[in-house]
């Protein structure tokens, strides 16, 4: 009986020996075999060290004249910090006079008093200056004061305070750029971060040397340069605070255009602000690019895009006459003219140079094939113009958030007689600055559209290096000629305007006023309307103008004009513009 029992606890051992033997071998499988490259990757974890290689922020340029400057830069700046407990085992006369010393070399960065580093007792660490510059921190740092420490960072920094501030932007405190440029383009300013990895030792010292280190370079962020020239911005922006002053409005936009590339030489509008202290705004419309952003009804500078299209149509010339009784209803829609007294037979030059909108009205009618009446083809007809050609009511395309306008199509049940005839004199459609700009730049240079563009080149290796200059984007003219007609036809719609031959005696220089109403609850005002002007400037009536400037001018219920208020600020920056291509001639 014990033999058997003997034999059974033997048998029993035996099994769970095997077994033993077999879960060793089992776990000794999974170790080497299945798991073994989890168990490397966790001890190289917990070998190695990972540190990101911050890529640099790229800094944005403008033009001056054919030079580049820096607008926007990367500055270091230091924090400087304490360890509290360090510095009070000193105690004593030994505490004051550091105390002393931090104080007179962080002057003007502190943000914390000694009450308030020392109030919670068993803090190691406290900030006590940040923004500190190299000069200043060098200082600290050859102080050398036990428990005091120096830790650097980069700054971005607006050399230029507000100028061009809607146009440039910011970066927020988490890096990241915010409206403007620094918004559009934070993708391409941010580079790409690297990555260095460093097998370290037992006593955590990284090793120099090492198959398992690895060195992922930062691919720094592209420093853009912009086609804006500082000396016409500070006009631009000069000019407009001016007319701001002079009658007392509280908004005002320009934009000056190359129309020979599309390239934006200034873009400027209020209310505006300094990047560097973005926090302090308290109007958000300060960061909105009102050039870009804002759609309104531009009013009768529109009145040269409803007349080029007739023209390069070979239905109308500067010659071409109709009878006008300055007010037509249409769709039971009344129609005047702001400027009476021309009445019966008027050529459409006077159209123009007196801004009659049952004149541009006039030009709808002839597109349609009738001398009458408003036809289906002649609303088609504009509507190519204007919005396959002049490019309106779409987006541009610019470097910036914009709006994309309202231009109804012809066949949508809205598109109306009444609305298409106020379209010939800019109302009844939503269209932004710069729309409005581009398009008159392609009437005006040729015929043909450019994309606006900010973007002139970017720096590399300290070198400018410019961005080849993109061809037209598409013909808005059939015709030459056409451009040659409207420049004329604008130069003599702008001599009615006293004192225009003083500042431009061999320079040519045409324009359109415009005098929008704006719409209040869903109705015209008539107490309150926006003043614009668009305009040229060119050696001669027969090469391609220089520049092309538009203004634009309202206040809350104000009733602004064109003429009078938009005007001058297009006069002060064209004569600027006339003056500062002369002397880099």
């Amino acid at each position: 009986m014990k033999v058997k029992q003997m034999r059974k606890r033997t048998d029993l051992i035996r099994v769970l020996l095997a077994l033993c033997f077999i879960l060793i071998v089992a776990r000794m499988y999974d170790l080497q075999i299945i798991s073994h490259q989890k168990y490397v990757d966790l001890a190289m974890s917990q070998q190695t060290m990972q540190n990101t290689i911050f890529a640099k922020r790229g800094e944005i340029y403008m033009m001056d004249g054919d030079n580049t400057t820096p607008v926007v830069m990367n500055e270091k700046v230091y924090t400087i910090s304490v360890d509290p407990f360090l510095l009070r085992s000193k105690g004593g006369q030994e505490l004051k006079e550091d105390e002393a010393k931090i104080d007179q070399l962080v002057q003007g960065y502190a943000v914390n008093t000694w009450d308030k580093v020392f109030a919670n007792e068993a803090s190691r660490y406290a900030v006590i200056a940040k923004n500190v510059p190299y000069e200043r921190a060098k200082q600290i740092k050859e102080a050398k004061i036990t428990g005091v420490y120096a830790q650097g960072s980069t700054k971005r920094v607006y050399p230029e305070g507000d100028l061009a501030a809607q146009v440039l932007g910011f970066v927020n405190a988490d890096g990241k750029g915010q409206y403007g440029i620094e918004g559009s383009l934070n993708k391409e300013l941010t580079g790409v971060n690297g990555i260095l990895k460093t097998v370290k030792d037992v006593n955590n010292i990284p090793l120099t040397i090492g198959k398992n280190n690895v060195r992922v370079p930062a691919q720094d962020g592209k420093n853009v340069v912009l086609s804006i020239d500082r000396n016409i911005q500070k006009k631009t922006e000069d000019a407009i605070k001016a007319t701001i002053e002079k009658f007392h409005v509280t908004n005002a936009s320009a934009v000056v255009m190359n129309p020979r590339n599309g390239q934006i030489l200034a873009m400027a509008g209020t209310p505006t602000y300094n990047p560097a202290e973005y926090a302090k705004v308290t109007d958000a419309r300060a960061f909105q690019t009102d050039v870009t952003m804002s759609a309104f009804n531009p009013a009768s500078v529109c009145k040269t895009f409803a007349l080029a299209a007739a023209v390069d149509s070979g239905v109308m010339t500067p010659e071409t006459t109709y009878y006008n009784t300055d007010k037509l209803v249409i769709d039971g829609w009344p129609i005047e003219n702001s400027i009476k007294g021309h009445t019966g037979e008027v050529n459409m030059q006077t159209v123009l140079t007196y801004s009659l909108n049952t004149g541009s009205i006039q030009a709808l009618k002839l597109l349609g094939g009738s001398a009458s009446e408003i036809t289906y083809q002649g609303k088609e007809k504009l509507y190519d113009y204007y919005h396959n050609r002049f490019n309106l009511g779409k987006y541009t395309g610019i470097e910036l958030p914009e709006t994309k306008g309202t231009i109804v199509p012809p066949n949508d049940i809205d598109a109306t007689d009444a609305r298409y005839a106020n379209m010939t004199f800019g109302q009844s459609l939503d269209l932004s600055i710069i729309q409005v700009a581009s398009a008159f730049s392609a009437v005006v240079n040729g015929g043909e559209y450019y994309r606006p563009t900010l973007i002139a080149g970017e720096m590399k290796d300290g070198k400018f290096v410019r961005t080849e200059l993109a061809k037209a984007d598409h013909d808005a003219l059939n015709k030459n000629d056409t451009s040659k007609t409207m420049r004329q036809m604008l130069h003599t719609a702008r001599l009615v305007f006293p004192n225009v031959k003083g500042y431009d005696e061999d320079y040519y220089v045409g324009g359109k006023t415009g005098t929008a109403q704006t719409v209040k609850n869903g109705k015209y005002s008539f107490d309150e309307t926006i003043g614009t002007y668009v305009g040229f400037g060119a050696k001669s009536l027969d090469e391609t103008p220089d520049y092309v400037i538009m203004t634009k001018v309202w206040s809350d219920n104000r009733k602004l004009d064109g003429g009078i208020n938009a005007k001058p600020i297009f006069d002060e920056i064209s004569k600027y513009m006339i003056n500062y291509n002369k002397v880099r001639r």
